[in-house]
């Protein structure tokens, strides 16, 4: 399945937020122009996550934004997602394409001109390169450079989003390396008003990338 045209992508995180919280967070998002959603859930068992996958795949699809379930094929399959999102260290995106078929999105993390490249010819249908700047998230990070986020955009032909302490303020550091869209956590999720931040964030994008 192609991506196209869908700028900014949500990827959800749980920290400092109570359940009610956390789903409210993902419906304003939605609302209000998010066009890419990933469910990520570290350490937590294969119920919670399904569990968990159940109600934002709700808010989704009442939005007709795209779900992508982080690391899980198995929760991906289980909620009929609209794909899955790949690290390096997750199955390779070769054996995700012929589990899921020519149908579902896979995205993958990548960090080199080489994993990117390789992704690519695996078959995914994205990237998501990072972290551009610092990141709060409880999710290992390497710091990848926006020189480094241009060659790789340069080099594929498929979607690449930016990800990593992005920001409505420093997005436009990003311009150069001419990117599809942005993938932010931070800067929604533990935002005091996600609706208007939300909107803020695809004003600076637009800018920024066009």
């Amino acid at each position: 399945m192609k991506v196209t045209n869908r700028p900014l992508y949500l990827v959800t995180d749980h920290t400092n937020l109570n359940d009610a919280d956390f789903l409210q967070q993902i419906d304003l998002a939605c609302e209000a122009g998010v066009s890419l959603l990933q469910l990520r859930e570290k350490n937590r068992s294969s119920r919670e996550i399904y569990e968990w996958a159940v109600k934002v795949k709700a808010i989704a699809d009442r939005h007709r934004v795209p779900l992508i379930i982080d690391d899980r094929l198995d929760i991906a399959q289980a909620v009929d997602a609209a794909g899955v999102h790949l690290g390096q260290s997750d199955l390779p995106v070769e054996v995700a394409r012929q589990i899921l078929g020519t149908n579902k999105i896979i995205g993958a993390t990548t960090k080199t001109l080489k994993q990117a490249k390789i992704a690519m010819d695996q078959g995914a249908d994205y990237l998501g390169v990072g972290a551009i700047f610092p990141t709060k998230t409880h999710v290992k990070t390497v710091h990848t450079s926006v020189e480094t986020l241009g060659k790789i955009k340069a080099a594929v032909d498929i979607p690449v989003y930016a990800i990593g302490g992005l920001k409505a303020h420093n997005i436009q550091a990003i311009e150069p390396a001419h990117v599809d869209g942005v993938a932010v956590v931070s800067a929604i999720m533990q935002a005091k008003n996600a609706r208007a931040k939300t909107r803020e964030l695809l004003t600076a994008i637009e800018a920024a990338i066009g």
